[in-house]
């Protein structure tokens, strides 16, 4: 499975009521497409699959892939409790999805070899191929990922864990295997920040939350970090991507909801996001709007 291009990670809208909002998921999906997406991610983090039913999961990835219409790979999350994660699994194949990108388990930290087993269990699941999402309690070694990477439906690894020289160690033990067609990719909170970085270590792809919210200033960056344009791609970066990541550090889970504020002062009205996150204060609103703007105006917009 190849993606080429940047990584899209789209919200879920929910209505006034609280429930899954099919068409604005759609029309959200749909208009993101023009700018070019290696792929799309449903129900993934950015679409707040912690506080998805597995009905709620199925619901998504069907809009999801009757939105894409085989444009680009299609994949959806899974991941907490095993059951909900063999369950979210088998709803995602009935749904029409291309692979699955593994989200941590609940709650508990085991070892390397339950990690693995983990996994296996995802992958013997649905006949649908698995991407390793590498973070919070599911820390992958060198010699995990070796194991993992003897499998054939496991074709890629996504570090959200930040810690660069095991990144590194896992990236060599992955290309020692022979393995060609291994997706590497960057899953940190706001990638763009960190990708220059990760590019050096032989990550070439990146998730993109801002894709969601701003995919011309998304696009803008990645056609610089393709081009090699290092003069644009660090105005872009000092200029919207830094002030963005301190406005989302200034409270947990932003990485989510200033997105989904982001699209909603672009006026599509995806909703709230779901407990336990918390939407900005005003004033956070008006700072993100301020970013925007400077973002629109260093894309060219």
């Amino acid at each position: 499975m190849k993606f080429d291009g940047v990584l899209f990670f789209p919200v879920t809208p929910f209505t006034p009521e609280g429930d899954v909002d099919v068409a604005i998921l759609k029309e959200h999906i749909t208009s993101r497409l023009p700018f070019g997406p290696g792929g799309v991610f449903p129900a993934c983090g950015t679409g707040e699959f912690h506080a998805l039913s597995i009905e709620e999961v199925r619901t998504v990835v069907t809009a999801a892939v009757e939105a894409v219409a085989g444009q680009v790979p299609v994949v959806a999350g899974a991941g907490g409790p095993l059951g909900h994660t063999l369950a979210a699994a088998r709803a995602a194949e009935e749904a029409g999805a291309d692979a699955l990108l593994v989200l941590p388990p609940y709650l508990v930290t085991g070892p390397s070899a339950g990690l693995v087993a983990y996994i296996e269990a995802v992958a013997e699941a649905s006949s649908l191929p698995v991407i390793v999402y590498h973070r919070g309690n599911a820390q992958y070694t060198a010699a995990s990922m070796t194991r993992l990477a003897a499998n054939p439906k496991v074709i890629g690894f996504k570090d959200g864990l930040g810690d660069v020289g095991l990144a590194q160690e896992i990236v060599s033990a992955i290309k020692a295997t022979g393995r060609s067609d291994f997706a590497l990719f960057n899953g940190l909170l706001t990638a763009e920040l960190s990708q220059g970085a990760y590019r050096g270590l032989g990550i070439p792809l990146y998730s993109s939350a801002a894709f969601a919210m701003a995919p011309e200033i998304a696009k803008a960056y990645y056609d610089a970090y393709m081009s090699g344009d290092e003069v644009r791609r660090n105005a872009l970066l000092e200029g919207f991507y830094a002030p963005l990541v301190r406005l989302r550090d200034q409270t947990p889970g932003f990485g989510v909801s200033l997105i989904k504020a982001g699209l909603r002062l672009g006026g599509l009205p995806v909703g709230s996001v779901r407990p336990p996150l918390v939407d900005p204060s005003e004033d956070q609103l008006l700072q993100l709007k301020s970013i925007l703007v400077k973002g629109y105006e260093l894309a060219g917009q």
